[in-house]
């Protein structure tokens, strides 16, 4: 498994999680690296994304209210989601986009190959 996201749970509106995601150094290395979300019955959405150059975008749902960074040390990307919202309910994935374009951030996500298995995020 070349992506393994942890962090999610059930938390109340208003409040924080900190999700993680531990990657192969494989796909750590590669360009940029994102959060997505999914609820039942709608498409995945782009949340969050951070390349290479420490560039970052973000949904304007989330804008101000989350931050991506990584780790490098422990090849690991992190999602810090604070001000909860019960819509921020969903399954949340992280992946990776090999190729450098500018393309992977907001409000593209194009490009992204590899994918985790996903952690569950609730909110009430």
């Amino acid at each position: 498994v070349q992506l393994v996201e942890s962090g999610g749970g059930s938390v109340q509106a208003g409040g924080s999680l900190r999700l993680s995601c531990v990657a192969s150094a494989f796909y750590y290395r590669m360009y940029c690296m994102g959060w997505f979300r999914q609820t039942p019955g709608k498409e995945r959405e782009g949340v969050a994304a951070i390349d290479s150059d420490g560039r970052t975008s973000y949904a304007d749902s989330v804008k101000g209210r989350f931050t991506i960074s990584r780790d490098n040390a422990k090849n690991t990307l992190y999602l810090q989601m604070n001000s909860l919202k019960p819509e921020d309910t969903a399954m949340y994935y992280c992946a990776t986009r090999p190729i450098r374009s500018s393309s992977c951030h907001f409000p593209f996500w194009e490009g992204y190959a590899v994918w985790g298995q996903g952690t569950q995020v609730t909110v009430s």
